[in-house]
């Protein structure tokens, strides 16, 4: 029992979980609009990405807060992590390699819509943690505490939605358009991680308040941030995939189980009004983008 405490440690401290999800949405967000997937190689630069960003912000701790599991940790585990970091390194830049070689005879027909959006998720993403140069330096996103899960939200949004159809064109040699369809579902995904986020915070309030970062949890509460935030924002979600589903014409069947997600994520909202363990947020609250995601497959697939 002990050795399977350690692996599930290992697997949602050490990021790998991340890596998952992030594989599974592409997956799902792909068989949702009808696009192709993709070779091994991306979906293997998905997971390290994806991964090697998560740890990034823990993986220079010196020092912990004794009450901070996840930051305790990784200083036990900053020699296996920092391995981890430089073998996840050496096989993103193999397959993203392996992706440019494939795509390099398109690159000069990408358009600059494509470019726009393909660059603009890791510049805001390397933004969130912040950019410091001798001739530039950027405060990061994340001080801004009711700006941070929405930034989250797009950075994941944009990776698992459109990522995976702008790479389809690239390789087929067509134009990328922006369709209402397409929107819809990167709405229903945004909303879907931001509200995570969101409910992530409650998490960190005690030191998100000591260090007067302004979550919304801080600001306005926790019963306030649930049923005025999280609620909200969730039937949001549902109803912009409810507005994707019938413009698809989308079987009754296939509507409901992609609605479970988001009835889960009210459930697990409402249970926030008791404080958990960090285990808790990160294998139930983050568990959602696995449910999610299989909901989503398994929609498609069978029915």
């Amino acid at each position: 029992m002990p050795h399977d405490g350690k692996l599930i440690k290992a697997i949602f401290f050490g990021n790998y979980f991340y890596g998952l999800c992030a594989v599974t949405l592409s997956i799902e967000a792909a068989l949702q609009q009808f696009v192709s997937l993709h070779t091994f190689a991306y979906y293997i630069a998905v997971f390290t990405a994806t991964t090697l960003y998560y740890t990034y912000a823990y993986i220079s701790i010196n020092v912990a807060n004794p009450y901070n599991k996840r930051a305790v940790w990784y200083l036990h585990h900053k020699k296996s992590m920092q391995r981890s970091q430089i073998i996840l390194t050496i096989v993103f830049a193999i397959c993203v390699a392996k992706l440019l070689q494939n795509i390099w005879p398109y690159l000069h027909n990408i358009s600059t819509t494509e470019w726009i959006i393909i660059l603009a998720v890791p510049i805001i993403a390397a933004l969130y943690y912040g950019i410091n140069l001798p001739i530039l330096a950027i405060k990061n996103l994340r001080q801004l505490g009711w700006l941070k899960p929405f930034v989250i939200g797009f950075v994941w949004a944009a990776i698992v939605t459109i990522y995976p159809v702008i790479y389809n064109h690239i390789i087929q040699n067509t134009a990328y358009q922006i369709t209402l369809l397409s929107s819809l579902l990167f709405i229903k995904n945004f909303m879907f991680v931001t509200v995570l986020c969101i409910m992530f915070d409650i998490k960190d309030y005690a030191a998100d308040h000591n260090q007067q970062l302004k979550t919304f949890v801080v600001r306005i509460g926790l019963r306030k941030t649930i049923f005025y935030i999280i609620i909200p924002l969730s039937i949001v979600g549902l109803s912009t995939f409810i507005l994707f589903a019938t413009s698809r014409q989308f079987p009754l069947l296939r509507i409901l189980i992609n609605t479970i997600p988001f009835l889960l994520l009210i459930i697990v909202a409402y249970s926030l009004h008791r404080r958990k363990s960090i285990l808790y947020y990160l294998a139930i609250i983050d568990g959602l983008l696995l449910v999610k995601s299989i909901c989503g497959i398994t929609a498609v697939l069978y029915f």
